[in-house]
């Protein structure tokens, strides 16, 4: 666990608290996002777009940098850094004060990993190093997922298979120079399948959320891979910080197959959090009823239901698949998407176990792609929500991955959220390019609005059309800062 070191006026990067982030903390005027090459001849391969958010700028809402991985078949998808709010606290006897100038990128398809280095200038990454795939399947891990900087100063990555890409969920450790530490956890119990995790130090808890084995979801969805609990996961795994061991497994049921995005709550001293199980779009609470239990209990707290469509005359149902949630700093505001469906919505969580639905917007889904599709039972809306277009362009695809201004005004949407999936539900963002928007915030009594001035538009990219993916800032935001409990006042 870590601990409380003495006073000094000296700190490490981030924010002493989620407040001070959002208080204190500067307009982002950098994007970094995740490309995903969708050509897989293409040498240059998926790459890591700067993108300038900067309004007074003269290259507003424009790529103004490409940093490419020079291979073949990775699949960038999440990133990570090197250090982050986590590592604040510098004790006077440590001689380095840790920098947040490294991005990690692992490659979900090659089981590579990529760091990238903004230390010389944040406009344009450098490759820094290229963790080769022998590394992971050296300890019979594979699908590295996401990525988080610990508070002892590693890194640790979730991965998803073994060598074989088998459903094992697990955890691959790095240390500060990314030498490997090997695999994370520990004990006998082991989880069936694996895919985000969060932290929260003073509770001494992770917990690990599942989404499949790699060699099904790989090849695009099929509704039958769901049936085997051990290949497609719906569980939650919570492990002890201190000793890295699995004590508890909850099992959500068919209800919450597919539980993926998972946040504790920002303020360090809340053993609360919440996941967004895909399949079903349901979203789940989870806490500890009794904070001298380790035991936690999880509820599900938002039900949204299957919308009913005919294509080319043929009835069939589809779940929203929720694929990305995310709080605000002030743990007033949960975001979600649900990338089937099309829609962006915004809950108020001052009581977690209640969360009241204050905003919506439509970006595209399934249901508008095509003249062929339409809608023939809704149980939520009573009017078939119309395809939206920016810059003369219509939105192909749907809202996926979600990133908030630290104020938590600015709400930027991307469309990708796995190349085979997406070539199986929206092959025409695939042809013509993914996109990131932005949607503007209300922050007192809530609220969704397009912001018809910011386009991004991936489908004018140099090697040709793009899918862009996660979404982070050069100082840190709200999917990648864990805080301690000593700064939590500060």
């Amino acid at each position: 666990m870590a601990k409380a070191g003495n006073s000094c006026c000296r700190h490490g990067p981030g924010y002493a608290s989620p407040l001070d982030a959002m208080k204190n903390g500067p307009r982002e005027k950098l994007l970094y996002i995740i490309a995903v090459q969708p050509d897989l001849k293409h040498s240059d391969g998926d790459y890591l777009a700067t993108v300038d958010v900067d309004p007074t700028s003269s290259t507003y809402s424009q790529v103004i940098h490409r940093t490419y991985t020079k291979a073949k078949g990775n699949e960038l998808h999440h990133s990570g850094w090197n250090t982050c709010s986590s590592c604040y606290e510098v004790k006077d006897q440590d001689v380095v004060i840790p920098k947040r100038d490294k991005l990690v990128c692992p490659a979900l398809n090659s089981n590579r990993v990529y760091v990238f280095d903004m230390s010389q200038d944040e406009r344009k990454p450098v490759l820094y190093r290229v963790i080769d795939s022998t590394v992971l399947n050296e300890h019979n891990v594979s699908a590295p997922h996401t990525t988080h900087c610990m508070y002892d100063g590693t890194v640790l990555i979730s991965t998803m298979g073994d060598r074989d890409d088998n459903a094992k969920g697990d955890f691959i450790q790095f240390d500060n120079q990314f030498n490997c530490l090997g695999t994370w956890a520990r004990g006998d119990k082991q989880p069936d399948c694996g895919y985000d995790f969060w932290y929260q130090p003073h509770f001494d808890v992770l917990v690990a959320s599942e989404w499949g084995a790699p060699k099904l979801f790989k090849r695009g969805f099929k509704m039958s891979d769901i049936e085997n609990p051990k290949e497609y996961g719906r569980t939650l795994n919570f492990y002890r910080l201190s000793d890295h061991k699995l004590f508890q497994t909850i099992d959500l049921g068919t209800d919450g197959i597919t539980p993926l995005e998972v946040r504790f709550l920002h303020d360090p001293l809340k053993a609360i959090g919440f996941v967004g199980c895909a399949l079903n779009s349901n979203l789940y609470c989870f806490y500890r009823p009794n904070e001298n239990d380790e035991q936690f209990v999880c509820e599900k707290v938002v039900d949204i239901p299957n919308k009913k469509l005919s294509v080319d005359g043929v009835e069939t149902e589809i779940g929203g698949m929720m694929a990305d949630i995310l709080l605000s700093l002030d743990d007033k505001w949960l975001y979600m998407n649900n990338w089937l469906h099309g829609d962006v919505r915004q809950y108020d969580i001052s009581n977690p176990k209640k969360p009241i639905l204050k905003g919506q917007l439509f970006l595209g889904g399934v249901a508008n792609r095509k003249p062929n599709v339409r809608i023939v039972d809704d149980k939520e809306l009573d009017y078939e929500p119309k395809p939206v277009f920016m810059k003369g362009r219509q939105l192909e695809g749907a809202p996926q991955m979600l990133q908030l201004s630290l104020d938590g005004k600015r709400l930027y949407a991307s469309s990708s959220l796995y190349s085979p999936w997406d070539r199986q539900f929206y092959p025409d963002m695939v042809a013509k390019g993914g996109h990131v928007v932005l949607i503007d915030v209300d922050t007192e009594e809530g609220g969704l609005t397009l912001n018809p001035d910011f386009f991004v538009d991936f489908g004018a990219e140099p090697n040709g059309p793009a899918l862009p993916h996660e979404i982070r800032y050069p100082g840190g935001d709200c999917t990648s800062e864990v805080w301690l409990a000593q700064t939590a006042n500060k």
